[in-house]
């Protein structure tokens, strides 16, 4: 009796081990086909009209609807990949787009990026590791401060250079990482505030650890909160889903300020909007 409760609790075990294991091929599976799908789409893509998503929406009559309302006030999109990193790439893709003709804004950005690395290093980030990004980061600002607000000059060119550093993944990427590092900072040196948006017993810090510094996790409003203070830019976000009504809910970030930064969300994904 004893051997066959033994036999049994065997089996239960290698069923429950194959079912894990299955699981874990079905997601590692998931997980391959995601990324093979992401990395066929451009890190930024090329503008288009915005009635390209009247296309990718032809037979979803709810999705129509926001899709004309937001036609009304904006012409163009481009789209970035959906890779968890889309809110950090497209804001900074379009807020760098944006102080090429705004040299007041500009300069104002200028002393924020300058100061930032210092400011990092004081909370506690490694030096040697920060400073790589900052070093990155901070070129590609310059580039685009050697011709932001000159009217005698074409655009063109810094524009199609800005794109293609946005599309290659050392450039990319390490705007990327440090503009999360920026937004971890700004949360860690306001802790008292933004522990209010954090759900369950994490700390700021865990949360920075654990949802913001790391590379593919997705953005929410804490992260669109703490950059936009941290950098004192005005972020629009269009929300578009299923919720009640035709209209395609906006939300400014601070509120009260004019948005430079025009940005549209759909369940899990950011891309930039051009009136």
């Amino acid at each position: 009796m004893a051997d066959d409760a033994a036999s049994s609790s065997t089996c239960t075990g290698n069923l429950v081990d194959n079912s894990i294991n299955q699981d874990e091929l079905i997601m590692k599976q998931q997980r391959e086909i995601e990324k093979e799908i992401s990395e066929s789409i451009p890190l930024v893509g090329e503008i288009e009209p915005l009635s390209s998503l009247e296309k990718e929406y032809n037979e979803d009559p709810i999705y129509l609807l926001k899709v004309k309302d937001l036609s009304a006030k904006y012409k163009h999109i481009r789209r970035t990949r959906p890779d968890g990193n889309c809110f950090f790439r497209a804001f900074s893709y379009a807020y760098l787009e944006h102080l090429l003709t705004d040299r007041q804004e500009y300069e104002k950005f200028y002393e924020i990026a300058k100061n930032s690395k210092d400011i990092l290093v004081a909370l506690g980030f490694p030096q040697f590791t920060v400073e790589d990004f900052y070093e990155t980061f901070m070129e590609v600002v310059l580039r685009v401060g050697d011709k932001a607000g000159d009217s005698s000059v074409s655009l063109d060119g810094i524009r199609n250079e800005l794109h293609d550093k946005f599309n290659k993944q050392g450039y990319s990427d390490y705007i990327v990482v440090y503009l999360r590092l920026i937004t971890s900072g700004q949360l860690q040196t306001q802790h008292d505030f933004y522990q209010n948006f954090i759900e369950g017993m994490r700390t700021v810090t865990d949360f920075c650890r654990q949802e913001v510094e790391p590379m593919y996790k997705e953005s929410d409003h804490i992260h669109i909160i703490a950059l936009s203070n941290a950098l004192n830019v005005c972020v629009r976000v269009k929300y578009m889903d299923r919720g009640e009504g035709s209209q395609v809910i906006a939300h400014d970030f601070p509120e009260g300020s004019k948005p430079l930064v025009h940005l549209l969300y759909r369940p899990g994904h950011y891309d930039i909007l051009y009136a």
